[in-house]
């Protein structure tokens, strides 16, 4: 059986796009990983703790875990406390590119594969009225740097470089290829 360690509903939906046939087994640990690890391979350890979590209950199984970062200038950006840590999030990252990661795990009879994806994201300069009219909406606090890319955080979005995917929390074309590789689909 295939298990996604995430109860996330973009992820679901995003692995949904490459298989039908998997199970929802959401890691509930702590997520803990060095934080003085560089974004990319914090994200990375954050993943491989979700599928190891899932797999050691499920050892015969395939498990997939994933986390998902905003960073800028090596400052990590989780999910913000409240409406002022999104505003200092989203001012932070206003008229500037930042870096989304997201950590890929895949662990397959006990062997662990995993990588990081990296996507640019531009914002466009936001005003205090964008903001708090953005924050005002809720959207932006079960989410990594206080925005979601595929709901209204699209509004602040001036571009990307890399895979849009990857910026919702799965960069499914990797993820499928590596699937393929490991005879997983």
């Amino acid at each position: 059986m295939l298990i996604l360690a995430s109860k996330s509903p973009r992820r679901k939906e995003l692995l949904s796009l490459i298989t039908a046939d998997f199970e929802i087994i959401p890691a509930v640990g702590e997520e803990n990983a060095d934080p003085s690890l560089p974004p990319e391979k914090f994200v990375e350890a954050l993943a491989i703790a979700k599928a190891q979590e899932i797999s050691d209950t499920h050892p015969e199984d395939t498990v997939i875990g994933s986390d998902t970062v905003v960073a800028i200038n090596g400052e990590i950006l989780g999910k913000p406390k409240d409406k002022e840590d999104a505003f200092r999030m989203l001012s932070l990252i206003s008229g500037t590119y930042h870096s989304v990661f997201t950590g890929v795990a895949v662990i397959k009879d006990g062997k662990t594969y995993s990588f990081t994806e990296e996507t640019k994201v531009k914002f466009f300069p936001l005003d205090e009225f964008e903001i708090e009219r953005y924050i005002a909406t809720g959207e932006p606090f079960d989410k990594a740097g206080a925005y979601g890319i595929q709901e209204l955080g699209a509004l602040l979005v001036e571009g990307i470089e890399g895979d849009y995917y990857n910026v919702m929390g799965l960069p499914v074309g990797r993820l499928f290829r590596l699937m393929k590789e490991l005879q997983i689909i």
